[in-house]
């Protein structure tokens, strides 16, 4: 493999990540913050916007799997795309904590 399929999967991994609480939040009828609030990240967006800022993502991250030819065989691809997942979940976990209070 080369480099850059491990970085496509690097970024596969954080935007299938980013699509989870969207998503979730989207179907539940839940506000949620999205780029597209005001302000960005900060403000609450309807879940209609949400649905459809995970659906980019999920889309965004399966283009990145599977050009990043991501296998169960090739274990340095899978930690590296799990490392994806890590370095967005973490950091999204503790900004979003305090979303009820704005």
């Amino acid at each position: 493999m080369e480099w850059y399929h491990y970085f496509m999967g690097f970024w596969s991994g954080m935007f299938l990540a980013n699509f989870v609480p969207h998503f979730v939040n989207g179907i539940s009828g839940d506000k949620f913050p999205t780029p597209f609030a005001n302000p960005p990240g900060k403000g609450l967006s309807s879940p209609t916007i949400n649905v459809l800022w995970s659906l980019f993502n999920l889309l965004v991250g399966y283009i990145l799997f599977v050009k990043a030819k991501i296998s169960i065989d090739n274990t340095i691809s899978v930690l590296i795309f799990f490392l994806g997942i890590t370095c967005i979940s973490i950091p999204l976990s503790k900004r979003f904590s305090g979303k009820e209070k704005q």
